[in-house]
């Protein structure tokens, strides 16, 4: 009987750790099936999509997007015929993606106009919001008929949050959408004085104690004069990433590392920069409502701002990279177990 009991612990033994062992491989497959996913996402953020639609929304058909006049109307109906094609909603109803701007807002005679939105609703924590934006607007037609079509700026950022939107999309509809509600925030009028963001964050159509954060897209598909050599272009400047929240510079550094591996330049990232940029682009309206930012940007250029600002200047591989390394950040920062620490405020 004793030798009966022995054996029978020695196979019980054996059995516990063989269904330990399988446990254990069993997590492990499983940690390593997610990070595939994420990266299978970041993948369809492709530099070919984004040469397509580019090439669309940087045309003369657009007319330079000026505020409030027919071409940036134009490119507001072509984002939102985009959304509903991949299937994103809007926030607002069904087939109305406008938040729409009086005239009376503006100053200096700019004509009504209206931020274009989408939103991909979070499973686990709908309520809090994670807002990725970009400025669809720019500087229109000059006296000689000079289209500026602005395909760096902010095409890039604007075609760029469609692809990222995509990517989540279809996690979403694989069963690995977001756990935070994700807004993809087309604003107008940033040309003009930073009106459209501005606008949405006086009247927001989420709470804005609600939002986790602001990813800020503004210029990414070009060069500037200080990484020109080949050992250097391959960056992003980040702006405003540990101004509010240590732990979303932690983050965004980390993703970096992982997956994108770009130069990271916080030069215009001092407090002292004579540039300003921090306040010059529609993250700015987020931070001063406590909101943690993060402003990518590929600097100035000498297109900047004029008609030969065109889409086949664009760097679109490195585009891309620029593009996937704001979708693994919002993928971290949304699917997080607690929401983001707001540490830096006061320190402006």
């Amino acid at each position: 009987m004793k030798n009966i009991i022995v054996v029978f612990g020695l196979l019980l033994l054996l059995y516990s750790c063989g269904s330990s062992q399988k446990s254990s491989n069993t997590d492990s497959s499983n940690s390593k099936e997610v990070k595939l996913d994420v990266t299978a996402y970041a993948e369809t953020i492709t530099s070919g999509e984004l040469k397509d639609y580019l090439f669309t929304f940087a045309d003369d058909k657009f007319e330079g997007r000026d505020t409030g006049e027919p071409g940036q109307k134009k490119a507001a109906e072509f984002l939102k015929e985009q959304y509903k094609r991949m299937g994103i909603s809007s926030p607002l109803d069904d087939d109305n993606y406008y938040q729409e701007i009086p005239e009376s807002y503006f100053r200096g005679g700019i004509k009504s106009s209206e931020n274009v939105l989408a939103y991909i609703k979070g499973v686990e924590k709908p309520n809090e919001i994670v807002v990725i934006s970009a400025h669809y607007d720019h500087v229109g037609v000059d006296s000689d008929g000079n289209v500026y079509n602005g395909a760096d700026d902010d095409g890039s950022g604007t075609v760029s949050i469609l692809e990222i939107a995509e990517a989540f999309a279809k996690a979403a509809k694989n069963g690995q959408g977001p756990k935070r509600s994700i807004l993809f925030l087309h604003v107008t009028g940033e040309e003009k004085g930073l009106y459209g963001s501005k606008f949405y964050t006086e009247n927001p159509i989420f709470p804005l104690e609600n939002t986790v954060t602001n990813l800020n897209i503004d210029m990414i598909g070009r060069i500037d004069k200080d990484h020109e050599e080949k050992d250097k272009n391959d960056y992003i400047y980040l702006i405003g990433s540990d101004r509010l929240s240590t732990e979303l510079h932690n983050i965004s550094e980390e993703v970096n590392k992982e997956y994108t591996k770009l130069n990271l330049d916080y030069t215009y990232n001092a407090k002292d920069d004579p540039n300003r940029f921090y306040y010059r682009s529609d993250h700015y309206n987020f931070a001063k409502n406590n909101i943690p930012i993060i402003f990518y940007f590929n600097g100035v250029h000498e297109d900047y701002h004029k008609p030969t600002d065109t889409p086949d200047k664009i760097e679109y591989e490195l585009m891309t990279k620029r593009a996937q390394l704001v979708f693994y950040t919002a993928w971290e920062v949304a699917n997080r177990e607690k929401r983001l620490i707001v540490d830096g405020i006061g320190k402006e």
